[in-house]
């Protein structure tokens, strides 16, 4: 369960940045020059619903750096060739999700989403797919939201 701002601790909140924020930092920051080298690419980062919305402290504001730090490496690295955008999935059938003792809340919040199911994890693998696609070649910057309508309502 997520914890308030009055009860985490700045050694816990450091770990939710370094995870969820320095680590998105890093990738692009050794990844950036093979792909200035090669005379372009594309990046996916991703962020999640709460990039977009409100929730846990820790958790949210690092989703909301990650779209941050996507808009601003696609301006500074548009002239590269390189292209970078942001992916925002919602709930996704993964294996900590769908553990026993999650299923059931899980099971609950999916009635709420305007298409009645949590993501599969081939549905985001999709779209990261064709944002690293040249069929994605005039979209940087910006950000795709897969979360079966949440953000909608």
């Amino acid at each position: 369960m997520a914890k308030s701002i009055l009860q985490v601790t700045e050694d816990e909140y450091r770990r939710i940045v370094d995870i969820n924020q320095t680590s998105v930092f890093l990738g692009m920051k050794t990844t950036i020059p093979s792909m200035q080298k090669a005379g372009g690419g594309s990046i996916v980062n991703v962020s999640s619903i709460n990039g977009l919305v409100g929730g846990a402290i820790g958790y949210t504001d690092t989703k909301f750096a990650v779209r941050g730090m996507t808009k601003a490496a696609a301006v500074e690295c548009a002239h590269y060739g390189i292209r970078v955008n942001s992916v925002h999935p919602g709930v996704i059938a993964t294996p900590m999700v769908v553990q026993e003792d999650t299923k059931a809340a899980v099971e609950e919040f999916a009635k709420q989403i305007p298409i009645k199911r949590i993501a599969e994890p081939e549905e985001i693998t999709n779209l990261v797919l064709f944002l690293a696609s040249d069929e994605s070649s005039y979209s940087t910057g910006a950000e795709f939201v897969a979360d079966g309508g949440v953000t909608a309502i």
